[in-house]
């Protein structure tokens, strides 16, 4: 009678499912509180920066000499800078062009540095050889020297973002070519790959059905501080006057009349609000990034 009712109740209990590693990820990331905050105020700040036309109405350009400088008030909530422009709304509309570029950078390196570190892992010998010596070279390759010139001889017939963008991807990529290298090399030797080989699996579906999403975790999170490091790429080139034009509103931009002694210290609306933008946007960022390792990673158990 115990046998049946034993018997009986094994066959109730259904098994249960097992989850993929990305759905064991979700949950482990989820439960990360400081990255899921993190990850809203980051989605926050992109959507009212991108909202900034429905926000606000005031004219992001226009300089009024009559309001320049006046501390925070009811008609301007940030006060107004030192060509009378409201300061909120070039915080919003900086906000917009910050996170362009670091996302438009981060695509754009994240891409062409996999594509190099795939194709140098996965076939190896003198194309390896040529490639990272390739990859060498753009590591050496003096960053600021190189904007200012190109900068220079753009000046007038090309975006200035657009400028900015091209020539901080451009070498800016090495770095994650050499990561992308050395999980492919790791993950090569495995067996399923010499199994898609021995069938004839020609090498661009082996690169892109089998090593690389085997390698794509390491990619999302490189791509996750890359993000930050593009807004302080930015940040920091404007504010020296190598960046994004003046005429454009940037929250590297808005910070560069803090090289003004009376503006850093009479005049903080004007700086502050950019500055803690960039300071709680970077730290987020990289909360979610070190969520998205901890999750990612199969041997951490947060």
């Amino acid at each position: 009678m115990e046998t049946a009712t034993n018997t009986s109740l094994k066959a109730n209990i259904k098994p249960r499912k097992s989850l993929s590693p990305w759905a064991i990820a979700r949950k482990k990331f989820v439960k990360n509180k400081l990255a899921m905050v993190s990850l809203i105020f980051l989605i926050f700040v992109a959507i009212i920066s991108f909202l900034a036309p429905f926000i606000t109405t005031a004219d992001v350009t226009k300089v009024d000499i009559g309001k320049m400088n006046l501390s925070p008030s009811s008609e301007h909530w940030l006060g107004t800078d030192n060509a009378g422009r409201d300061v909120f709304t070039r915080l919003l509309y900086g906000g917009r062009i910050s996170l362009t570029v670091g996302v438009a950078c981060t695509i754009l390196i994240v891409t062409f540095g996999t594509f190099i570190g795939s194709v140098a892992g996965y076939f190896g010998g003198k194309i390896d050889n040529m490639l990272m010596r390739f990859t060498d070279f753009v590591l050496n390759f003096p960053f600021i020297v190189f904007v200012i010139v190109i900068n220079t001889i753009l000046i007038g017939k090309v975006s200035g973002v657009w400028v900015l963008i091209g020539v901080i991807s451009l070498l800016s990529w090495g770095g994650v070519a050499r990561i992308v290298r050395s999980k492919v090399l790791a993950e090569k030797e495995n067996e399923y790959i010499l199994a898609a080989q021995s069938i004839g699996c020609s090498s661009a579906k082996i690169i892109v059905k089998h090593l690389l999403p085997n390698v794509f975790s390491t990619i999302i999170v490189q791509a996750t501080l890359l993000f930050a490091g593009m807004i302080v790429a930015e940040t920091g080139l404007s504010f020296l006057g190598f960046g994004i034009p003046q005429d454009v509103p940037s929250w590297g931009n808005m910070l560069s009349v803090a090289n003004q002694p009376d503006v850093l210290q009479n005049k903080t609306w004007i700086w502050i609000p950019p500055a803690l933008a960039i300071t709680l946007t970077i730290l987020s960022i990289n909360f979610i990034g070190e969520g998205l390792k901890d999750a990612l990673n199969p041997k951490s158990n947060r």
